[in-house]
């Protein structure tokens, strides 16, 4: 699927917006403040044992992430709010309109002043938060990585920002597509795409212009450029960094993108740079961004330089889910 046609099928829905600003924290003493897609990361790294036996524990935790109740498979809503009153249940003619039959038609209200909003639930729903019934409860959103989650039902529901905007993103931990979803497909694991980079820093660091799906910009800061040779010819990717954490950040296309690979590109983590600047990338741990399996996510797209003129035949297929 070309950048192109992404930007088409979002283009029909609710158009959101991401803010995607990232941190350089690195040995060099970068850093800045990212609220997140916050990207999801990959599933954490397996245990010690062979290095087949690492990528399965990986591949695993990577499923298990996925299909989760907090999964990107589970979710089953995004709305944008809109200043002042924003209904929410199952009436078609709110605001904010939950699956029927998981919610009464009136639910209740967020009321939006400037960035704060409110919730206000209506008397006799049971709205939850960490367990304790709210009937009014200011929220928090995920900017600073902690959002105010709240369930009704099977439902829960949390505040995200993306580029000055506030969203509701929803989930149903009963959602059909956790049962019905047929798995994850790989390329056979190959140690000749864990690939020794070379780890350029950006001194000052800059800022690239980084798009998402909906054809919205950020300029995302970037720690630096990472150098590595595949068959004899050079390559390279400018890296990305997430707010609190260490490792580096990778969102590239290749010339699997759109064929075997999803076409809006790949995601990828590395450890930072040690004292050599060396750098270490696991193609076999690539894997397809969130809006690969379901229209509710906002990701960020490769930019131009970090398109490779090469196949990757390594980490994670996409066949449609």
């Amino acid at each position: 699927m070309s950048t192109q046609e992404i930007f088409s099928v979002w283009k029909r829905r609710r158009a959101p917006s991401l803010s995607v600003l990232l941190c350089a924290l690195l040995s060099l003493s970068l850093s800045c403040a990212r609220p997140a897609e916050k990207v999801e990361r990959a599933a954490p790294r397996g245990d010690a044992g062979s290095y087949a036996q690492q990528v399965e524990q990986w591949k695993a935790q990577r499923l298990a992430s996925l299909k989760g109740e907090e999964g990107w498979l589970a979710l089953v809503g995004l709305f944008w709010l809109k200043e002042g009153e924003n209904r929410f249940g199952s009436d078609p003619a709110g605001e904010i309109v939950l699956p029927a039959g998981k919610a009464p038609k009136l639910a209740g209200v967020l009321r939006m002043s400037g960035d704060t909003v409110r919730l206000e639930a209506q008397p006799g729903v049971e709205i939850t938060h960490e367990g304790k019934a709210v009937s009014t409860l200011d929220l928090r959103s995920d900017a600073d990585g902690k959002p105010t989650v709240l369930n009704l039902g099977s439902l829960s529901f949390n505040l995200i920002e993306r580029g000055g905007r506030l969203g509701l993103r929803v989930r149903d931990k009963e959602n059909p597509a956790r049962v019905n979803f047929k798995g994850l497909e790989y390329y056979p694991t190959n140690e000749r795409w864990r690939v020794e980079a070379r780890f350029e820093p950006f001194n000052p660091p800059k800022s690239i212009p980084i798009v998402n799906v909906l054809g919205m910009q950020e300029d995302t800061p970037s720690p630096g450029t990472l150098h590595f040779e595949v068959g004899g010819k050079s390559y390279s990717l400018d890296a990305l960094s997430e707010a609190g954490a260490s490792e580096l950040f990778i969102i590239f296309a290749d010339e699997t993108s759109g064929r075997e690979t999803y076409g809006a590109g790949r995601y990828l983590y590395a450890d930072p740079p040690d004292a050599q600047g060396k750098v270490l990338l696991d193609f076999n741990k690539a894997y397809s961004p969130p809006c690969a399996f379901t229209e509710y996510a906002t990701c960020p797209l490769p930019p131009q330089q970090n398109k490779l003129p090469l196949r990757i035949e390594a980490g994670e297929k996409f066949s449609g889910h």
